[in-house]
């Protein structure tokens, strides 16, 4: 079997592999605070959203295992002066964690916010989730915050990281 893992947008027949690798975050890991998982549709309105606004969505896909990871830009704020500004999602199937899936996908998705011109991407993670945190600062976002018990999952309170990166994004009327 090939470990050879090709990252593309994702279409939205990719959703059921999407799905399923969140529903199992969702289910066992402290990745997502979500306590029920989503179902299809929800996910499907979920990348129809995405596709019109314009946020990139990404799958790592292998030939016989399929979508083995995802990754997206998120809308962080729907006010209009957080516009350049995005919150990402890197999720990676169980049995494929730790063999660089992450950061295959990590890579392309900033490309696409470089591309959509964004000044700032968000990472929201569970501050105990080394593995999250480790890809991330690789990728040159750096910790700005820590909210301590703000989540609460599988009876215990939670502490949150908050990483950013800057990115050029576009000028603004009067900057040089």
């Amino acid at each position: 079997m090939s470990d050879e893992v090709t990252v593309r947008r994702a279409r939205r027949e990719d959703c059921e592999g999407i799905l399923a690798i969140y529903n199992h975050a969702v289910l066992h890991t402290t990745a997502s605070y979500d306590y029920e998982p989503r179902s299809l549709a929800q996910r499907l309105d979920w990348f129809d959203a995405h596709e019109r606004d314009g946020y990139a969505v990404l799958v790592a896909e292998q030939a016989s295992d399929g979508v083995v990871g995802w990754a997206a830009l998120n809308r962080f704020h729907d006010r209009v002066g957080y516009r350049f500004t995005a919150e990402n999602s890197v999720y990676v199937a169980e049995p494929w964690r730790g063999r660089g899936v992450g950061a295959r996908l990590l890579g392309p998705l900033m490309d696409a916010a470089h591309s959509m011109g964004l000044r700032a991407v968000l990472a929201v993670i569970d501050a105990q989730n080394e593995a999250s945190i480790r890809l991330h600062a690789r990728f040159g976002f750096e910790r700005v915050g820590l909210f301590r018990q703000v989540g609460f999952k599988f009876g215990r309170w939670l502490d949150v990281a908050y990483m950013e990166r800057l990115l050029p994004g576009p000028k603004q009327d009067g900057e040089s």
